[in-house]
């Protein structure tokens, strides 16, 4: 039996267990299988994928499962700390106990996929699949045969959201690994404005895989804060593919956030479609162990005096391998762009191994277009200079270490994001009310 014919099978059993349902979504069913049988799993000889070996992912046998049990209290240790409206999923599975959408602001819409096909399952079926369709990667072909659950969130035009929008994805440890495939659709009226967090966490022992497909559309002058805060534990898989569409004057920031999982692989695509249209794509990528982490970006300036900023770091240490790939194409004709894009990478051990590969594709002769990679280690002359200071070795790599995520961390307005990873990154430091002096005493010696 073939690794692709297993999930196949799997499949099988879920469709023969399922209740009518609309036709559309059969057919789309139908047409991600053959993708996926068509295509196979990628493999290292495909460009694409040339650092990233999906084997453990295509030679598991994972199952699908249809409850939420968690344990309160360990969700409770795994939530972040805010006040926001969340939806919570269970290795996939829509858990009502652990969400707590409150009372929602009149139009803003926030609910599973499933409730969304029952409720208008019309509404859904045409954005849905819109973007990110099944040509795009066996994953998401992959994505699309399993789809059944995720999250919906709609903002009518004009719509301002006080509070974050929290997606929770938990990982359970279990007798046996489980899969499952959450499909998002994020669609923001004109001049609408929201943050969304997507967080990603779990049990340590769990040992699963998700395969997420993200659709984000966004109308003239929509602005949304995207952080997307992956946590999952060490033997977990993480495949995700989110593509942005913008239209005029719309403004997407993302903050790309990895410090968990065994094997992740993310694909981020926005379209600027309409003059004005911005893209700010943060990132931060943090490796330990024999963790391999992949950010692949791209950015398709469609049309004139569109903007796009991206600034990713990467920190490794021990065995673990980091990969960035990022693309910016200026279509013909579309004059007076300006894109900048930004690689820096830090190597905390001998072992560690990043590939690094941005690109510039420029069909237009008006545009500001610039790029760059780095990669570095720490500087032994720093260390040494904190530690005239009264500062312990270890703190002081973790203070150096903080100061080298700095510049996207800074951009970071969520003390309870912020936390997350500097705990990750440079373990328990002093006190909050000093930490501020002592990464700026750090960035300085940085720079000497």
């Amino acid at each position: 039996m073939s690794d692709e014919q297993r999930f196949l099978d799997r499949l099988a059993e879920r469709n023969a267990q399922r209740g009518d349902e609309p036709t559309w979504i059969a057919a789309r069913r139908q047409a991600g299988a053959a993708r996926f049988e068509a295509l196979g799993f990628p493999h290292r000889r495909v460009e694409e994928w040339k650092y990233t070996d999906v084997r453990d992912i295509a030679r598991n046998d994972f199952v699908l499962t249809e409850n939420a049990d968690f344990s309160p209290a360990t969700a409770a240790a795994l939530t972040l700390p805010l006040d926001a409206h969340r939806l919570t999923f269970v290795d996939g599975v829509f858990a009502p106990a652990l969400s707590d959408l409150g009372s929602l602001p009149e139009g803003v819409q926030v609910l599973p996929l499933s409730r969304a096909l029952e409720e208008n399952h019309e509404a859904v079926g045409g954005p849905l699949g819109r973007l990110t369709g099944v040509d795009f990667s066996s994953f998401a072909a992959l994505n699309t045969a399993f789809m059944e659950e995720g999250a919906v969130v709609r903002l009518a035009p004009r719509t301002v959201v006080d509070k974050p929008i929290v997606l929770q994805f938990l990982s359970r440890a279990g007798e046996q690994d489980v899969m499952s495939h959450p499909r998002i659709l994020v669609e923001a009226g004109g001049r609408s404005e929201a943050t969304l967090i997507e967080h990603h966490v779990g049990e340590a022992e769990a040992a699963n895989f998700t395969n997420l497909v993200e659709e984000i559309i966004l109308e003239r002058g929509a602005i949304l804060t995207h952080y997307k805060l992956q946590e999952a534990p060490l033997k977990d898989r993480h495949i995700a593919s989110i593509h942005v569409e913008q239209a005029r004057d719309s403004r997407y920031v993302s903050f790309n956030l990895n410090l968990g999982g065994g094997l992740v692989r993310n694909d981020l695509v926005s379209e600027l479609n309409g003059e004005g249209a911005e893209a700010i794509y943060n990132g931060l990528f943090y490796g330990q162990g024999r963790q391999h982490v992949d950010n692949h970006t791209l950015v398709n300036h469609n049309a004139p005096r569109t903007f796009s900023r991206e600034n990713y770091k990467g920190i490794l240490d021990d065995r673990a391998h980091g990969v960035f790939n990022g693309k910016v194409i200026v279509k013909r004709d579309s004059q007076q762009i300006e894109a900048e894009q930004s690689n820096a990478n830090l190597l905390l051990s001998d072992r560690a191994e990043i590939d690094t590969k941005p690109e510039l594709e420029i069909y237009a002769d008006d545009v500001k277009c610039a790029h760059g990679a780095t990669t570095g280690q720490l500087d032994e002359e720093a260390i040494y200079a904190l530690r005239t200071r009264g500062i312990d070795e270890q703190t002081a790599r973790g203070l150096l270490t903080l100061a080298f995520a700095g510049e996207v961390m800074d951009r970071v307005d969520l003390d309870a994001v912020s936390e997350r990873v500097e705990l990750a990154v440079a373990g328990k430091l002093p006190e909050r009310f000093n930490l501020a002096g002592l990464v700026e005493t750090a960035s300085a010696f940085s720079e000497e």
